[in-house]
């Protein structure tokens, strides 16, 4: 192929962005600078119009605070887009702050987009045109579990097999892989959103106090765990008593807590028995040296890799920055395109490349 000079200044001054367009988070990793941007995907929006104002951080503090003419939403659920226009505004807002941090003006840039397993072509089809009509010059989408085997630094294009479970706010991925391609794969819609939701139900049921997703999460962050700690931990969860309907202040242990989010939890742990239970047994050999790679924000629930070793008698290990994992193996894709451009996922005939 002739060399084209025009070319060439496109792809050295191109702005190479992967996203992990997450359920609770969305993170931006630019080539070169690595995640710039890690916000909630949160958008505040005027009822009425439909307008947005604030994204992000900005607007995950307004939750549950808003007035009556402003809302705040989370424009995707269990992975997926499900409110089109706003999930396109928030994709422009990041992507500009990304150009915000380049020295030089540059074209529209090239955008890798990590999506859940088990979505379908007309999901799909939401994340690609809401990325392409966003400003990006070409839209790439990789499964959210390859991706993170990428960026946990597993050896997915060896041939032997690892495996990888990607804890997400909306979805939990499972994946085996082997010679630069899955196995077997799982993806179910229960992950730390479930969790936050497990909370709130235990608090109304057990003490008749409504709490709010904000605090349940935070109860989870701060003292949640899947097996016994060392030393157990109390906080103090504050709310509204049902029957009163006055404020009302209650201290939870872990043990609480841990029992809560203990049908969630199971769930995970039996999905991931059953892609153990398809998997080839020369991969479960390979798998009983390399170990089970955990990934993404639930990773970070104390204790989950304990439970997990005990329960599946495989070691199980949290990758380096787990909530980073997708974004940063989003990023890898557009460093070599041209040798992982088989672990992306098809659109048209196989290419997600806008003509």
């Amino acid at each position: 192929m002739a060399f084209n000079p025009l070319n060439w200044l496109l792809g050295f001054f191109s702005l190479d962005i992967g996203i992990d367009l997450g359920t609770a988070n969305t993170l931006v990793n630019v080539r070169g600078k690595g995640i710039v941007i890690n916000e909630p995907s949160w958008v505040a929006i005027e009822k009425r119009t439909r307008r947005p104002l604030a994204i992000g951080a900005e607007a995950k503090e307004m939750v549950g605070r808003t007035p009556i003419n402003v809302v705040a939403v989370r424009p995707l659920r269990d992975g997926v887009i499900s409110e089109f226009e706003i999930t396109q505004a928030m994709l422009e807002y990041f992507i500009g702050k990304a150009h915000e941090q380049s020295i030089v003006p540059v074209p529209r840039p090239r955008v890798v987009i990590g999506i859940p397993s088990g979505v379908t072509e007309v999901e799909k089809r939401a994340v690609y045109d809401a990325s392409m009509s966003s400003g990006a010059r070409e839209t790439f989408l990789i499964e959210e579990p390859v991706a993170a085997a990428l960026g946990a630094g597993l050896p997915v294009s060896e041939i032997r097999g690892s495996m990888i479970v990607d804890i997400g706010g909306g979805t939990s991925e499972v994946a085996v892989m082997s010679m630069g391609g899955v196995v077997v794969s799982r993806s179910l819609r229960v992950a730390g959103d479930e969790m936050d939701e497990d909370i709130v139900q235990y608090m109304r049921n057990k003490y008749n106090l409504l709490i709010g997703l904000r605090m349940a999460e935070q109860a989870k962050i701060a003292i949640g765990s899947a097996y016994h700690l060392p030393e157990e931990k109390t906080m103090l969860l504050r709310g509204r008593n049902l029957i009163t309907g006055l404020p009302e202040a209650v201290e939870v242990s872990s043990v609480e807590i841990r029992e809560a989010i203990s049908g969630s939890v199971q769930t995970i742990e039996d999905t991931i028995k059953d892609a153990l239970d398809e998997s080839p047994p020369e991969i479960i050999a390979d798998l009983m040296d390399t170990g089970i790679c955990l990934a993404g924000g639930g990773a970070l629930l104390q204790a989950l890799d304990r439970r997990l070793s005990d329960e599946l008698r495989i070691r199980v290990w949290v990758a380096e920055d787990p909530m980073s994992c997708v974004a940063r193996g989003a990023g890898m894709i557009l460093e070599d395109l041209d040798h992982l451009q088989n672990l992306l996922v098809g659109l048209e005939r196989g290419s997600t490349k806008h003509n």
